[in-house]
């Protein structure tokens, strides 16, 4: 930064707001910092007092901060993401389609760690919709050097992106309820109208439901009679806890089905089960997905319509987070239900 006569300023950067007094008018910046002098702006300039300003110089190597953010944005950005800007050297970073938002943290922290530039984002595995803010970023000073911007291309360029938004795939979703209770007629059932509303919500339909009693090889032939008719995912509701009669787990264990995890760390869901055959996943619902507004299956279920196979440790993750504070005035997603 160095000082320099006001007329000689045209085409240099200001280095900080220049304030402009008008007394019962105006007082404010007249010029923000990193404003690039122009001819027009001398007698404005002259009229406010200022002979000399503070200038900041760039080199071959030194970037601006607009030129800067924008990098920022083009090497974060991934599917559907748009960067747009600059406004006060800050881009920012736009869903272009409904979602999965999927963060990569650990690279979002290394370029956070280098210094001089910040990025910010919400958090990873959120629902949004098209037109949600995701993300921003900038420098911090007026300007950076190339190689520090370089630096964090390069950690872009050889991970997946910092910041994507992933569609859902529609799912043809087969549906078991079980317990004899239903099966014989004698309550009516109401999961399989809360099963239809949590995947319509998320863009596909229930095209089968069927009934079984607490038998286990009965659960098993219709799970696989679904999955033959084109099941891409299978839930089986009812029968989850440790009662006798609660027959489900093993009636998915008879299709040959593997367990990623019988159980998770998760309030309400603590009776999920997670289990794939093959590739089709197969679920087992607890109770509280029917009369809680949201439950295990809004942190699971969206990750498996973007095509993940999640692990143990995936499930495990669940954990931080995985508390729900079952408001009275539900906001969800834009709460920390699942926000680990």
């Amino acid at each position: 930064m160095k000082v320099v006569p006001v007329r000689e300023s045209v085409g240099m950067f200001l280095a900080h707001d220049m304030t402009q007094i008008i007394p019962g008018e105006f007082k404010g910046a007249a010029f923000k910092k990193g404003h690039i002098v122009q001819e027009e702006d001398i007698p404005r300039l002259l009229n406010m007092g200022k002979e000399h300003i503070a200038i900041i110089e760039f080199n071959d190597g030194t970037i601006h901060e607009d030129d800067a953010a924008l990098r920022l944005g083009k090497a974060a950005a991934g599917i559907g993401v748009e960067y747009v800007g600059t406004s006060e050297g800050k881009v920012t970073m736009t869903a272009t389609q409904s979602g999965l938002l999927k963060i990569n943290v650990p690279v979002l922290q290394e370029i956070n760690e280098l210094g001089e530039m910040m990025m910010a984002t919400l958090h990873t595995d959120t629902m949004v919709t098209k037109g949600t803010l995701v993300g921003s970023t900038r420098i911090i000073p007026l300007s950076i050097e190339n190689e520090k911007l370089i630096k964090m291309e390069e950690l872009c360029a050889k991970s997946k992106p910092i910041v994507e938004v992933l569609p859902l795939k529609k799912f043809k979703v087969g549906v078991v309820t079980t317990g004899n209770e239903i099966f014989y007629g004698r309550i009516e059932d109401k999961f399989g109208d809360v099963i239809r509303e949590k995947f319509a919500e998320l863009d596909s339909e229930v095209f089968k439901q069927v009934f079984s009693r607490d038998d286990s090889d009965m659960i098993a032939q219709c799970i696989l009679g679904l999955i033959e008719e084109g099941a891409d995912i299978v839930t089986v509701t009812g029968g989850m806890s440790v009662d006798p009669d609660d027959v489900t787990p093993d009636g998915i264990r008879k299709t040959g089905a593997e367990f990623v995890s019988y159980g998770a760390p998760t309030l309400p869901g603590a009776m999920f089960l997670l289990s794939y055959l093959g590739e089709i996943p197969v679920l087992g619902l607890p109770g509280c997905i029917m009369y809680s507004h949201r439950t295990v299956f809004d942190l699971v279920v969206p990750k498996l319509m973007v095509g993940e196979k999640l692990t143990p440790k995936d499930i495990s993750k669940l954990g931080h987070g995985g508390l729900c504070s079952t408001c009275p005035d539900c906001h969800y997603p834009n709460c920390g239900f699942g926000k680990g």
